[in-house]
């Protein structure tokens, strides 16, 4: 029988998927955020799908700011463009 996958609802679209669909964002301990590829950091996370348009709506709205309680540079938005573009 197949394991069935966790589910989670993307910050911008608010759509379901499942969770290795999604690009998880982390506020650690430190305060540091980081792009959590694997999905096993520790941390207050948040996810967004993995298209450039869920991002820009997602920057917009200060959606991912919200949701992780932090202030996000223009550095690691840049970063999360990356990973999503595949760069």
């Amino acid at each position: 029988m197949l394991k069935k996958q966790p589910q989670r609802t993307c910050m911008a679209c608010n759509q379901k998927k499942d969770k290795k669909e999604l690009l998880r964002i982390v506020k650690n301990k430190n305060d540091e955020i980081l792009i959590d590829e694997q999905g096993k950091q520790e941390g207050r996370g948040a996810y967004i799908c993995k298209n450039i348009d869920c991002l820009e709506k997602a920057i917009k709205n200060k959606r991912l700011e919200n949701s992780l309680e932090a202030k996000i540079s223009q550095e690691i938005y840049e970063s999360i463009r990356g990973v999503i573009l595949g760069k």
